[in-house]
């Protein structure tokens, strides 16, 4: 059975904050060393971001560390914002909430039990009768398993469409501390979510077949980059070799993609490839030999949204359709990774 996506939609909180803005917040509200605030001023005035959304009423919530309104804030923003992207791409897919088969949610940033699809599925209205999958704790790469699920929900009981969902709330876990790798956190990640309708290619085309996934799990670098829980606080880490570690673990699971579908780096027209930071991008152009033309989509996604974690690739993704225009026949990747170390990858034909 061959799939493909059929419609996608994004979205993202209301509140947008500079980041000129969100440097005189952090002066205001956190007790900086002159150094934390000098790292500030460098990272928020470089110019690789101009803002991003936030899941907040008011800024003053943006510094709260009470576990009780992180998680508020985490269901509140995580719901609707889900539910936005979902309504998006349901109607671009021309589907209704009764047509919807199953659903997958994944999401990293906030624990619920019942987890976000049940909230979804009441808002969104969907069948008692769906199939429904919560993913948690993937990280950064959590959209393209998530893809992969859906695919396997609609192989299992021959029936689609499957709604896609990753969503994440990563300013309720802005963490206030001195350490560098904290402050670099809390100044390139931003909230958002994307959906995909993914049905079996016999029924329509749409956007692009999904031809293969390959995965890599690599655990020897697993404190490079993870949360850690500290009084009740999720509390991100990720280390100076994330760049370096995102691209090697990147690059194998690419070729072995690419291998095992037997076609070379040349046949891949376009790339959606995870912004997971301007140094994240530039050691992947470098090892995988991708110019900035290649990665001109994630380059803008970031510059406008920050990191958003798992939605991001989506984000690209729908950026490459609505303004890179693929020519039918022409193959894409789809390649993120995240909290673990692990790598994802999609080979898609538009």
């Amino acid at each position: 059975m061959n799939f493909s996506i059929i419609g996608i939609g994004t979205a993202v909180p209301p509140m947008y904050i500079t980041q000129a803005e969100l440097l005189e917040h952090f002066r205001n509200n956190f007790i900086l060393k002159p150094e934390e605030e000098d790292l500030y001023r460098r990272l928020l005035t470089n110019g690789l971001i101009r803002g991003r959304h936030v899941g907040i009423g008011q800024r003053s919530e943006l510094v709260s560390t009470d576990p009780e309104e992180l998680i508020a804030r985490f269901q509140k923003y995580g719901v609707s914002t889900a539910v936005e992207a979902a309504r998006k791409a349901m109607a671009d897919a021309k589907v209704k909430p009764k047509d919807i088969k199953g659903l997958v949610v994944n999401t990293c940033t906030g624990y619920l039990c019942p987890g976000l699809s049940s909230y979804i599925s009441q808002e969104l209205r969907l069948s008692r009768n769906i199939s429904i999958m919560d993913i948690m704790g993937m990280g950064c790469g959590s959209a393209i398993p998530n893809l992969e699920c859906a695919c396997g929900m609609i192989s299992r009981s021959g029936t689609g469409p499957v709604l896609s969902i990753a969503v994440e709330i990563c300013s309720a876990t802005f963490f206030p501390s001195h350490e560098p790798e904290l402050i670099v956190s809390n100044c390139i990640f931003g909230d958002g979510a994307a959906a995909a309708v993914i049905d079996s290619t016999g029924k329509r085309n749409g956007y692009a077949r999904i031809l293969d996934f390959a995965s890599g799990n690599y655990p020897e670098y697993r404190e490079e980059l993870r949360y850690r829980n500290k009084k009740g606080l999720l509390r991100n880490y990720l280390s100076r070799r994330v760049p370096v570690i995102g691209a090697k673990t990147g690059s194998e699971v690419v070729s072995k993609l690419l291998a095992r579908n037997k076609i070379s780096k040349n046949d891949i027209a376009w790339w959606a490839v995870h912004p997971g930071g301007s140094q994240v991008l530039a050691q992947i152009g470098k090892k995988m030999k991708l110019d900035r033309k290649d990665l001109a989509f994630s380059y803008d996604v970031f510059e406008n949204f920050g990191n958003m974690s798992s939605p991001s690739v989506l984000f690209v993704l729908e950026k490459i359709l609505e303004d890179g225009r693929p020519e039918s026949g022409q193959k894409g990747i789809l390649l993120s990774f995240g909290a673990g170390f692990t790598a994802f990858a999609a080979l898609l034909e538009f």
